[in-house]
C-alpha cells in the first residue's frame, strides 16, 4: 500500500481501539439501567414508558417467551413501514407529492430496516417522503439495532447466570439500548453533522441556477404516454437545455448517524454516503468510519464486563481486529493498483503503473482509491449498507474482500449485538473442534457444550450459506433473475452472489449493477432477509437460554483457555476456514475468475 492509504487504515484502528473502553464501560452501564450523566432523568422517563406500555420490568422472561415477544415486535414494525409506505401520497409530510410506493417494493423495503438490513431497491430522494423517511426508517434503525443489542444482552446472560431460567426482560433491554445509548449518540452526531454542512430541513428541496447550460434530451409521448418512433423504429426525442438544477433536501442530518450507527445504513439518498449532502467532509468521513465500528466493538467490552473477564473481550476485538486490518490491507492495495488494462501515462507513473490515484471509477475523488476502499471493507464489517463509492465499480479482488468480509457472518465487528453473538458462535465451533481433537467435552466461558448447543449451533452456520447459495443459483438460472443483471459472465454472478450474500447476512449494501427493484429480487431478497435475522436470532436466544440453566464450571487443567492470543488465532483460523468451505467454489466462479481473466488479457 501506499504510505497515505496506510496512514488511513493506521489512524482509524488506533481512534477505534482508544474508544473501545470507554465505550463499552458506558454501555455495560447504561445497559443495566445506570447511565452515566443521565441517570435520574433517564430512569424518571423509563419508568413512565414501562407504565405507559403496562410493562413491568421486573418480570424476567425465559428464551421462549423472550423470542415470542421480539418477534411479535418485529411483525408489527414490518406491517407499520408496509403500509406507511403504502398510503405515504394521502399521508402530511409530503412536499414532494410522492406517489404511494409499489406493493413488492415496499414488502421489500419494510423488512428490509426491520430486520437491520437496508437493503434499498429505490431511490430515497425521488420515492420517500419526509415522514416515510422519519416516521418509517429513522424509527427502525433505533428499533433494529436496539433488538440485536437486547439479543447479545440475553446471550451474555446465559453465560453469566448460573442454573438460571430466564435471559432478562426484552421490553426493558431494547428500551435502555434506546434511550440511553443510540438516542443521545444520535443527537450529539447530528448536531456536529448540521455543522459540517448536512441539511436539516422540512422543504422539498431548492432550485439552483448553473454557471453552464446543460443540454439533454426527452422522448416524445402521444396523449396516451407512449413513446413516438420515426420509420425507422427509433424513438423520437426533443433536444431541451436548461441552467436550472434542482437539490433535492430533507431531513437528512437527524437520519445519518442513526443510519451509520445502527448498522441499517439506508441512505436518504440514493448515492448513499458518496452524496455530498450526507457526507460532505474528510471529518464527516472520518467520523462516519468511527461510528460505524464504535457500538459493535464497545460491545465486545462490555460482553467481556458481563461475563466476568474483560480478556474475553479484548480476545474478541483482537480477532475482529486482525481481520479487518488484512482485508482492508487487500482492498486498498487493489484498488489503489488500479486496472492493468489501461495503458500508464507519464503522470501515473508517480504513483503506480496504471491509473493516476488508482482505480477511480465508481468513487468520490474528495475520498479517492484508499479511503474508499477503507470505507467498504469498515462497512461491511460493520453489518452497515451505508456506502461512499460503488463496489460494483472495484477491481474484482477489491470487491470480493467486501463480499467476504459480509460471508463470514459479518463477525469482523459486524451489526450492534450481531457481530457479537455471531463471533461466539463461531467460537462455539472452534473449542468444539478443538474438544474433538483431543477428546475432552468442550466448553466456552465454563459452560459445557452439549448436544443442544450443538445443534443451535449447526442451523446458525448452516442457514445463511443455504440462503445465499440457493437463492443465487436460482437467480441465475431463471429469465425473470438475469433480467436484473447490469454485466454478463463472471462478474455479473459476482452481483447476484452479493445481492444474497448482502440480504442473507443484514448487510444492505450492493454492488449496485444488479436491478433488484422487480418483484422477483424484492421478494426473493426480502426472504433471505428475514430468515437470515431471525433463524439466526431464535436460536441464539434458545442458546442462551440453555446455557442460563447450566452451572458455571470452574477451568481446569484440561479447559481450553479462550482468551489470549491463541484462541484468537484458533478463532480467526476457525472463522476463515468455515467460509472458505462454504463459499470458495461460488467465488472461484466470480470474483477470482474476473482477475484471471484480466490477468490473461495483459
Amino acid at each position: 500500500m501506499l504510505t497515505h492509504a496506510s496512514l488511513q487504515l493506521g489512524l482509524f484502528l488506533l481512534a477505534l481501539l482508544a474508544l473501545i473502553k470507554p465505550a463499552g464501560h458506558y454501555m455495560r452501564l447504561a445497559m443495566e439501567g445506570r447511565p452515566p450523566l443521565l441517570g435520574r432523568p433517564g430512569r424518571w422517563l423509563e419508568r413512565r414508558l414501562y407504565r405507559l406500555a403496562a410493562v413491568d420490568p421486573e418480570q424476567e422472561m425465559a428464551w421462549k417467551s423472550y423470542a415470542i415477544n421480539l418477534l411479535l415486535f418485529q411483525l408489527v414494525g414490518t406491517v407499520f413501514l408496509y403500509l406507511l409506505q403504502r398510503w405515504q401520497a394521502w399521508l402530511p409530510l409530503n412536499p414532494q407529492a410522492f406517489g404511494n410506493v409499489a406493493p413488492d417494493s415496499a414488502f421489500n423495503t419494510a423488512i428490509s430496516f426491520v430486520s437491520n438490513t437496508s437493503w434499498q431497491g429505490y431511490a430515497g430522494e425521488t420515492t420517500m417522503s419526509h415522514l416515510s423517511q422519519m416516521m418509517g426508517i429513522n424509527v427502525q434503525s433505533f428499533l433494529s439495532a436496539a433488538s440485536g443489542m437486547a439479543v447479545m444482552l440475553a446471550l451474555a446472560r446465559g453465560f453469566a447466570r448460573q442454573s438460571g431460567e430466564t435471559l432478562g426482560n426484552v421490553w426493558v433491554d431494547l428500551t435502555r439500548c434506546t434511550l440511553y445509548i443510540l438516542l443521545p449518540l444520535s443527537f450529539i452526531l447530528a448536531l456536529v453533522f448540521v455543522q459540517q454542512g448536512v441539511p436539516q430541513t422540512l422543504s422539498a428541496g431548492q432550485s439552483a441556477r448553473m454557471l453552464d447550460i446543460t443540454h439533454y434530451s426527452v422522448p416524445l409521448q402521444d396523449k396516451n404516454g407512449n413513446a413516438l418512433k420515426d420509420a425507422r423504429g427509433q424513438p423520437l426525442t426533443q433536444q431541451l437545455s436548461t441552467r436550472q438544477q434542482y437539490l433535492a433536501l430533507g431531513p437528512v442530518a437527524s437520519q445519518e448517524p442513526i443510519k451509520i450507527m445502527s448498522g441499517d445504513g439506508g441512505g436518504f439518498f440514493n448515492a448513499n454516503s458518496a452524496h455530498p449532502y450526507e457526507n460532505p467532509t474528510p471529518l464527516t468521513n472520518f467520523l462516519q468510519l468511527l461510528t460505524l465500528l464504535i457500538l459493535p466493538a464497545g460491545l465486545c467490552y462490555a460482553f467481556g464486563l458481563m461475563v466476568g473477564d474483560t480478556r474475553q473481550g479484548w480476545t474478541i476485538v483482537a480477532a475482529m481486529s486482525l481481520m479487518l486490518a488484512l482485508g482492508a490491507a487487500v482492498c486498498m492495495q487493489s484498488e489503489q493498483a488500479g486496472n492493468p488494462l489501461l495503458p500508464p501515462s507519464q503522470v501515473s507513473q508517480q504513483y503506480n503503473r496504471h491509473q493516476t490515484g488508482g482505480n477511480m471509477e465508481g468513487k468520490e475523488v474528495r475520498f479517492g482509491a484508499a479511503g474508499s476502499a477503507l470505507y467498504a471493507v469498515v462497512t461491511t464489517s460493520s453489518g452497515d449498507g451505508a456506502v461512499n463509492s460503488m463496489h460494483d465499480s472495484f477491481m474484482p479482488i477489491g470487491g470480493m474482500v467486501p463480499m467476504v468480509l459480509i460471508q463470514t457472518g459479518e463477525v469482523v465487528f459486524g451489526g450492534p449485538g450481531a457481530g457479537l453473538y455471531s463471533i461466539v458462535i463461531h467460537a462455539i465451533l472452534a473449542v468444539f473442534i478443538v474438544g474433538l481433537m483431543i477428546g475432552r467435552a468442550p466448553e466456552y466461558l465454563g459452560k459445557k457444550i452439549e448436544a443442544f448447543e450443538t445443534k443451535m449451533m449447526a442451523i446458525v452456520l448452516l442457514l445463511v450459506p443455504l440462503l445465499i447459495l440457493l437463492p443465487s443459483a436460482l437467480s441465475v438460472s431463471t429469465a425473470a433473475g438475469l433480467a436484473g443483471l447490469g454485466n454478463p459472465g463472471a462478474h455479473g454472478l459476482s452481483e447476484v452472489l452479493y445481492a444474497y450474500t448482502s440480504a442473507a447476512n443484514n448487510n444492505g449494501s450492493a454492488f449496485a449493477g444488479l436491478s433488484a427493484n422487480t418483484p422477483f429480487y424484492n421478494i426473493m431478497l426480502a426472504i433471505a432477509m428475514w430468515f437470515g435475522r431471525y433463524g439466526v436470532i431464535v436460536p441464539v436466544l434458545a442458546l442462551a437460554g440453555s446455557l442460563a440453566g447450566k452451572p458455571r464450571r470452574a477451568p481446569g487443567a484440561g479447559t481450553l483457555p479462550s482468551h489470549g492470543p491463541t484462541f484468537a488465532l484458533l478463532l480467526i483460523a476457525t472463522i476463515l476456514l468455515a467460509t472458505a468451505l462454504t463459499y470458495l467454489p461460488a467465488l472461484a466462479l466470480g470474483p477470482v475468475a474476473e482477475q484471471a481473466s484480466i490477468a490473461a488479457r495483459r
